[in-house]
Formats: structure tokens, sequence, C-alpha cells
């Protein structure tokens, strides 16, 4: 999978698989955490978000946790 740079305060990289649906998302203080079943809509907002933050905290966290 490749990860993707961004900028944010707080997420170093994104990166996502379309074929499985599973993100990764690396936190700045160095830990990367694994998202299921994210659809693609989700991720291209991700990437473009004019606060990729803000949109983690709205659309992301707790929503796509891997069981």
């Amino acid at each position: 999978m490749e990860m993707i740079l961004v900028k944010s305060r707080a997420i170093s990289h994104i990166g996502y698989d379309s074929n499985t649906k599973q993100m990764k998302i690396t936190f700045k203080q160095g830990r990367t955490y694994d998202y299921c079943g994210v659809p693609q809509n989700i991720f291209d907002g991700f990437l473009n978000a004019s606060s990729i933050g803000r949109y983690y905290y709205n659309y992301i966290n707790d929503n796509y946790n891997c069981y």
C-alpha cells in the first residue's frame, strides 16, 4: 500500500487499498493504525480535506475499526 505524505499537525501519512477497502494512517507520534471497510469516497475526502485532522475526527475516528 502506498503511503501518501499529508499536511497535518497530527497525521503524517495515509494509504488506501481500494480492493480491500483498508486504510492506514500514520500519526506524527509514530504509530500506524489500520481502518477496515472504508469506502473510496471517505478516503478521497480525507485526502482532499482542507483540514486532515478535522476530517479524521468527524468521519473516520471510531467508525472503521478492524475487529
